[in-house]
């Protein structure tokens, strides 16, 4: 992700994902898009969409985009950023579109590049799949929509709900009389719309810790880290108020309960419907929540923790290599991990493979050089074996293989590794309705298992 402060001048490093910000943060550092293009890119360089949203673009500068970009490409050089003369080029590659902001100023490169993946994700909403056929089909909506999220080159509404309140698919009549602007547009709950109903009122809570752990061949922990989020699906009716209750040993050490069991959670990223004073006052998360689906909040543990599957392998290189994989659940056994996936690494050019498991089933996936042990249900302080033969037409394998890590992959339902807790989750409505809160706990791999 990049920073906040990071201007023109400083992007000149390949990026994989920038984070989206919401519509609602304040662009108080001037990111002026003056020009935002959507190409399809063919053999000949053809634009689809373009709008100059301050007029003093010249529109032939995109021409030189495309020879640019081929160049770096040739060169190995490829940046996320390419400027010609005094126009800089802001692009991103989405299915078979780029999408390119151009810009003259010094703008912020992080904010420019968050608006442009907010352009998708709202695209998206609308057509299901942003791709050729459907910016072709779409050519009105598409200019609607590109006018309402930009203003005079500052972002403006970029939320897809709102958006959808008075730009839709159907027709495009011309009513009579003053447009009017939709209530969430001025309404300080701008995520929300007023005037939903639901017969029988819900709301679905999802604790989900992702565990990234790698260890070595000794058993020391060279990494560990939790990743945290919160998730909720909302069947609420009217404009309800949410409190949410959890374990926090700040929260915990200001009432005086430091006894009690506690997580330290860090770096604590929120949806923008938390009331963030009330939170930082008294450790009190409350809010207004979306309809529907959405992501409330994310949080990381930097804590050691043991890994939850220990593997043990032994690995003999002869004429025939044999490989024997030990793993061990280590976690209680009112807890099962479930659609767990062992992946272990062999040499490129094994061949001839025979399996033998004491549970689960075993295959070999030769175009990523393992064998697959995947095992559908592994209760708690339970021990499994596998054993795999291969032919080795060469029998000394590269140093780069043999330093592969064996990678688990498992779900386990019912259960945080943190030991997070929600102890409570209130929903008030003015009408007073009676509404049904659920809560779900989940711990998963990572990336490094």
């Amino acid at each position: 992700t990049f920073p906040c402060a990071m201007n023109l001048e400083n992007v000149a490093i390949s990026f994989h994902e920038v984070r989206v910000c919401s519509h609602a943060q304040v662009w108080y550092l001037h990111n002026n898009v003056y020009c935002l293009y959507i190409l399809f890119l063919t053999f000949w360089i053809q634009v689809l969409i373009c709008r100059n949203y301050m007029g003093n673009m010249d529109m032939n500068e995109i021409d030189h985009f495309m020879p640019i970009l081929m160049k770096r490409e040739e060169d190995a050089e490829m940046t996320p950023l390419v400027t010609h003369g005094s126009t800089h080029f802001l692009w991103i590659k989405h299915s078979n579109l780029y999408l390119v902001a151009l810009t003259k100023k010094n703008a912020n490169a992080a904010l420019v590049y968050s608006f442009l993946y907010k352009i998708i994700q709202v695209f998206k909403e609308y057509f299901k799949e942003l791709e050729e056929e459907s910016i072709r089909d779409n050519f009105v909506t598409v200019y609607e929509l590109m006018d309402e999220v930009m203003d005079f080159g500052f972002p403006q509404t970029t939320d897809s709900k709102i958006l959808q309140e008075y730009i839709t698919q159907q027709g495009h009549k011309l009513e009579v009389g003053a447009p009017r602007p939709p209530a969430t547009v001025t309404n300080a709950v701008s995520w929300r719309s007023e005037g939903i109903k639901y017969r029988k009122n819900e709301v679905f809570m999802d604790v989900i810790e992702s565990v990234n752990l790698l260890v070595n061949a000794n058993g020391s922990v060279l990494r560990s880290e939790i990743v945290g989020t919160i998730k909720l699906k909302v069947v609420l009716s009217g404009m309800p108020e949410l409190r949410l209750g959890l374990n926090d040993k700040v929260l915990f050490e200001i009432t005086g309960r430091e006894k009690s069991k506690t997580v330290e959670l860090e770096d604590v990223k929120f949806h923008q419907c938390v009331r963030l004073s009330r939170f930082e006052n008294d450790r009190t998360i409350s809010f207004i929540p979306p309809d529907g689906e959405s992501e409330l909040m994310s949080y990381r543990l930097n804590t050691t923790v043991k890994p939850l599957i220990w593997i043990e392998s032994v690995i003999e290189k002869f004429s025939h290599s044999r490989v024997e994989i030990k793993a061990r659940s280590q976690f209680k056994s009112r807890s099962t991990a479930n659609n767990v996936s062992i992946l272990v690494p062999v040499p490129s050019d094994a061949d001839s493979p025979k399996f033998k498991t004491s549970t689960g089933s075993a295959k070999w996936v030769p175009e990523k050089s393992v064998v697959q042990w995947n095992i559908k249900s592994f209760p708690g302080g339970k021990e499994y074996m596998m054993r795999a033969h291969f032919g080795l037409p060469s029998v000394d394998s590269d140093d780069l293989e043999a330093k592969r890590p064996i990678t688990v992959n498992f779900e386990i339902p019912y259960f945080t590794v943190s030991g997070i807790q929600v102890r409570y989750l209130k929903i008030i409505e003015k009408s007073g309705y009676q509404a049904l809160p659920w809560v779900r706990y989940i711990t998963q791999s990572g990336g490094e298992n």
